[in-house]
This record gives structure tokens, sequence and C-alpha cells, in this order.
């Protein structure tokens, strides 16, 4: 077993994995850049070490500096959370050749899995059920030609996509050749690759997923089903665990399908299987995520499995110990994803300091986060600041639990999305768990104050937000240098009068008594 593990990542998927390492006596290595100096997972950890300037790929992504920090640490593993390094398989190669052992797949795996035309072709070959379309990719000419050989409406994809990024749909030829340019521009943008793929539109899908586990000694198993068909614009806001619906035989079926393919591919540690389920209840495989999920909370909660320490017992190369045939599934889970964000004005960012913080607590209820009062969320990141998980013994009790709890969660300072959250709650297609992934643009207007027109457009709109909040934050923290630099002016060397005058201003804040 490692003695010491890095995090590559931040946030509260850094401090979750730092939890599971403190209760399985491993020493733990943070690593931040220049506005994570005061986070809270590099408090959390038994060191720390800077990685370089705010934006991610000057500091978090830079792969050399990430396994050099480790060697200097003497960090034997290094777990890469989810997004920054996560699928990069480059890095895993990295990893093995610095001889620091990389907690997730191999970088052989990570590339199968990563590019969705090989991974459709993988999965073809495995028998496991794909949705109709082509494992090729296709020139714009060639993508118009087959959609039209398979009928609209058609999804058009990157072939290194994920996160919605670099997908369109198509429901007639005539928007054809403006989605191609679209899914294009936007693949290269996040990818650096344009590369795209032409699938048959499953109606009414639901996003069904199966999360699995695999060692070195041949174990492959599944923790069943997590429900994930609430989706803003292709991201997941709110995730469940046991599928709403979802009969023993489909549960057997997608399981099986879900561990045929990891074998295909000799997978080893947690990974996911993401299928779409269309209203007959035939499923197809949609893509395999090499990671750790955002959602793995909820499977957690019902299967009493911990998946993050499943990882690093498997990538220590000691066996799963877990039987398929133990599992069971207890109760149900709901996990909502609370953004620094605000419904309101469209979603837009919302940095700046949190004044209060007070999360819900009690029986069944569960809060994975990387903020507290006084953290200040910066826009060079995600805007997701915590997970609310809650368990019920039935999906009843959950929904009516994860209520309680969202009207007790007080975050201040900043706008979050807890009350899209609440209103989400409360309508009457969700109570009855009849949704699928159209739930939100169907039934809630897309969200209130949602940008109306392609999804392109709404990118543009974000981008914007983040520059504009990025200068707001850049004139609040250079009139807070100014103020200071002013005072240690006018009383220069008074190093000990600063420290109270510093005192004396955060008791008037209210953050010491």
């Amino acid at each position: 077993m490692f003695q010491k593990i890095l995090i590559a990542n931040r946030g509260e998927i850094a401090v979750r994995v730092i939890r599971a390492c403190r209760e399985m006596g491993i020493k733990t290595v943070a690593i931040y850049s220049d506005v994570d100096r005061d986070a809270l997972h590099v408090r959390f950890a038994d060191e720390a070490y800077h990685c370089g300037p705010p934006p991610a790929r000057e500091s978090y992504l830079v792969m050399e500096r990430v396994v050099e920090i480790a060697g200097r640490a003497g960090a034997e593993g290094i777990h890469p959370g989810y997004g920054f390094l996560a699928e990069n398989a480059d890095f895993a190669d990295l990893c093995g050749k610095s001889g620091v052992v990389f907690i997730g797949p191999s970088g052989k795996v990570i590339r199968s899995m990563g590019d969705k035309v090989t991974a459709r072709r993988t999965m073809e070959a495995a028998g496991v059920p794909i949705v109709p379309g082509t494992t090729e990719v296709l020139s714009d000419e060639e993508a118009t030609r087959f959609a039209g050989e398979i009928g609209f409406p058609v999804m058009v994809k990157a072939s290194a996509g994920g996160g919605g990024k670099g997908m369109r749909l198509v429901r007639e030829r005539a928007e054809m050749a403006q989605a191609l340019a679209r899914a294009r521009g936007e693949a290269l943008a996040s990818f650096g690759d344009d590369s795209l793929y032409v699938e048959k539109f499953v109606d009414e899908p639901r996003h069904i997923e199966i999360q699995l586990l695999a060692d070195t000694h041949g174990n492959t198993i599944h923790l069943f089903e997590r429900e994930c068909s609430i989706q803003r614009r292709h991201q997941k806001v709110i995730e469940e665990a046991p599928g709403n619906g979802i009969t023993p035989e489909l549960r057997q079926q997608m399981g099986a399908a879900a561990v045929a393919a990891a074998r295909a591919v000799d997978y080893v540690g947690a990974g996911t299987c993401e299928f779409l389920v269309d209203k007959n209840d035939n499923f197809y495989f949609l893509e395999m995520n090499t990671r750790i999920q955002v959602e793995h909370a909820v499977t957690e909660a019902v299967t009493g499995v911990d998946i993050v320490k499943a990882m690093i017992r498997a990538a220590a190369g000691e066996p799963l110990g877990i039987d398929q045939n133990e599992l069971r599934i207890s109760g149900h889970a709901i996990e909502a994803r609370i953004y620094a964000e605000d419904p309101e004005q469209n979603f837009v960012p919302s940095p700046g300091e949190i004044s209060v913080y007070r999360p819900p607590d009690g029986i069944g209820v569960r809060v994975d986060s990387g903020v507290y009062q006084g953290a200040n969320v910066t826009v060079h990141y995600d805007p997701m600041i915590a997970k609310l998980i809650v368990w019920g013994a039935d999906r009843q009790e959950a929904i009516e639990r994860l209520g309680r709890a969202l009207s007790e969660y007080v975050v201040k300072g900043i706008k979050t999305s807890i009350p899209f959250h609440q209103r989400l709650l409360r309508h009457e297609v969700f109570q009855k768990g009849r949704y699928d992934t159209g739930f939100i643009d169907d039934c809630m207007d897309g969200g209130k104050g949602g940008p109306e027109g392609d999804p392109g457009e709404f990118e543009e709109v974000r981008r914007v937000a983040f520059m504009l909040a990025a200068i707001a934050a850049y004139r609040r923290d250079k009139d807070r240098s100014d103020r200071a630099a002013a005072h240690a002016g006018a009383a220069a060397g008074a190093v000990g009068d600063r420290w109270k005058d510093h005192g004396r201003r955060a008791q008037m804040r209210g953050r010491i008594s």
C-alpha cells in the first residue's frame, strides 16, 4: 500500500480523496495555484506545494511540474480526481515513466476509450449495444450523406468530446452545414481535434450509467446504475441511485454489458459506462469515463462501497475484496450539484468571498465541499463549490430529505444554484420520476432566465460573463492591495500594528469572536 499520495486536483474532489487517504493511513500532498493558496484542500493535506499561476494550463495542467512535485515530496502515487489531467493518457504514461503510480487505468486504455469513434468500435466488437451510427470519422460531405441514410434527427459529435462540447442535435438536412461548422469549431477549441462522427438521435432518452470497479487480479464488478437524466445543456445537475423504473432484468443486462466493456480493454480502477435508454427500455453504449465521476457519492450511499478507497487499493495491486453476488442496493440517494452561479441571471458565474457558509447536517445528509466561510470563489475554475448528497429509505424520503437539506443550506456573499434546485425538486414531473434528458428544457423552460438559441451562443455568453467577473475580481483585489500598501506606507515597520489592524477588520466582519 502507498505511504504517500499526491492529489493532482483541487476543490471538493481533492478534499474527498484526502479524507479517504487519511482513513487508510496514507499521507497526502496537495498542489495549489496562486489563488488556491488558502483553499480547503491545501489546509486538509499533510503537505502542499505551489504549482503555478491561476490559469489551469499554467498550473494544474502542467504534467511535468506535477510529476516533479510528486518526486520531490516522495509520493508513490498520484490520484487525478476528475477533470484536469484525469483522462490524459500522456499524463498516465509520464507517471509510469517517472516511477510514480497513476491511480487510474493505463494510458493505452484512456486512449482507447477517450476517442469516441474508437470506443464505439471496441464496444461493437465486444457485443455491447451502440447507438446506430458511424464508427468512422467523417468529412462534412460524408456526415451529411450518412445522416440522410440513417434518417434525421441525428447527433453530430466530436470524436474527442466530452461534457457536451462539440455536440449538436440536427433535426433536418437544412441544419446540417451550420451544425457541422459549429461542432467542429467548438471541438477544436475544447480538445484541439475537430474530428466528428454522426449517430442516430435517441427519442426521449434517459441517461443511465453503470459504476465499474476492476483490479489487476481479473476481478471486474459493477455497482449498479445511476440516473443522470436531469441535465442543463448536456451538463448533469441532479443524479439519483438507483435509476427510476429500472427493472431487475434491465439492471442485470446493463451491468453485464458494462463489465464486458471494461474487460474488453483490460480496465483497472474505477470507471463508468454511460448508456442511453429509450422509451422502450432499449439501451445503447454512449461512452466510458476512465476516471471517478462527480456523482460517485450516490452509488456509495446505496451500496456502502467507498469507491475512492477501491481505486487506491486496485492501483496498489490489491484485490477488490468485493463479490458481485454480495452487493445489494439499499434505499435511494440523490445528489444536487451546488454551483456558484446566479440562476436568475442566465446562470452567470458568481465569484467572490463567501461571507457566511452553513452546510446542512442530520441523518442521511452528506456534503462534499471545497469551500468554507471566508473562502474566495475564483473565476479561474469550474463554479461547482459543493455536492449535497442525501439518502432515504425510499425515493420519496430522499426527495423530502433533500428539500429539507436545501432549505438549511446557507451561502452568503455569492449567488448559488440552490434556489434552482428547490424549484426543480418541487416539480410534479420530477416528483413522479418520469423524466428524460429533456426535462429542464421541456418542463422548466431551460432553467429560469436561460438564454434562448444555439448552445454555442450560450457558451459565448458564459465566456463574456467570465471575463466581466474576472475584471471585477481583479479590480477588487487591486483595491485591497492599494489600501494595504497605503496602510503599510503610513506605518512602515510596524508589523505588529498591521496584524492588529487585520484582526480588528476580521472581527468586524464576524470572522472571529
